[in-house]
């Protein structure tokens, strides 16, 4: 990160954290994780995160906080890779529905079904109808996953263009992030706009009372991993939680409202 974005990052976030106090408090915040999966298995609870974002806005990095001191059979992390053929011809929720918590489970979604409405659409994976007809229904289906019982948690990762240029740059150079490297990379920058457009008739479609959107400006990485598990920890009810440290920078994470596309709170 430049001098700059040590001092103040952009959409004015507040000056960076420090390892040590980042770490410290990633600690602390993970041990309110594992009272949040303590109680959620004593109450047969059901969690879906959904985590979206452009690439390199740090959702690999956020969900491995999240899931690293969690007990492995009651978290799932989900990545689906490219559709098959019969995906293709299958209802378009269907791939992911098998992926869903059952009670006692905490599931994040790195990436989900807003890849519609997201890659696909810009990238022009999806036919103009099969994006409106998403459009069109991924709220009911939201209503049906909340009203089964099953807490749905959607956070879209924000960050401006020099930043993921430097993150995408860095990620081709890192040997440990090769996996990470994509032939659609160059296209995250050159269709910047078109992603932005995206992002902006998305939230403004799908953002509703029963399955807001929480917008988190990702551009400090410390930051946005403490933040996201600060709010989750704060909508989420828990015995024993410290309510002193779950409090999230209003700066960084905070619910979509219409406004934010024009008030310049999203990156353009």
């Amino acid at each position: 990160m430049s001098k700059k974005n040590k001092k103040q990052g952009s959409n004015g976030h507040p000056p960076s954290i420090s390892k040590k106090a980042y770490k410290d408090n990633l600690h602390k915040l993970q041990v309110e994780l594992v009272k949040l999966q303590r109680h959620f298995i004593q109450c047969d609870d059901k969690i879906l995160i959904i985590l979206e974002g452009r690439d390199a806005a740090g959702k690999d990095g956020t969900i491995k906080r999240i899931v690293a001191h969690l007990s492995p059979r009651e978290t799932r992390v989900v990545a689906l890779g490219k559709p098959s053929d019969r995906d293709r011809t299958s209802w378009y929720f269907q791939r992911y529905v098998p992926y869903l918590p059952a009670a006692r489970e905490l599931v994040l979604f790195n990436r989900s079904w807003y890849n519609r409405a997201g890659v696909e659409r810009v990238m022009g994976f999806c036919t103009e109808a099969e994006y409106q007809e998403f459009m069109g229904s991924v709220s009911d289906f939201e209503h049906m996953l909340v009203r089964s019982g099953i807490k749905l948690l959607k956070y879209y990762l924000d960050i401006s263009k020099p930043e993921q240029k430097q993150r995408l740059e860095e990620r081709e150079r890192d040997p440990l992030t090769q996996w990470k490297v994509s032939t659609l990379d160059d296209l995250a920058l050159k269709k910047w706009k078109q992603y932005s457009l995206a992002r902006d008739e998305m939230l403004a479609h799908t953002h509703n009372p029963i399955a807001p959107w929480t917008i988190v400006c990702a551009n400090n990485k410390h930051l946005t991993r403490l933040n996201i598990i600060k709010d989750l920890l704060s909508r989420l009810h828990y015995a024993g939680k410290d309510e002193r440290l779950i409090l999230p920078d209003p700066k960084i994470v905070f619910a979509f409202d219409i406004s934010n596309i024009e008030n310049g709170r999203l990156a353009k």
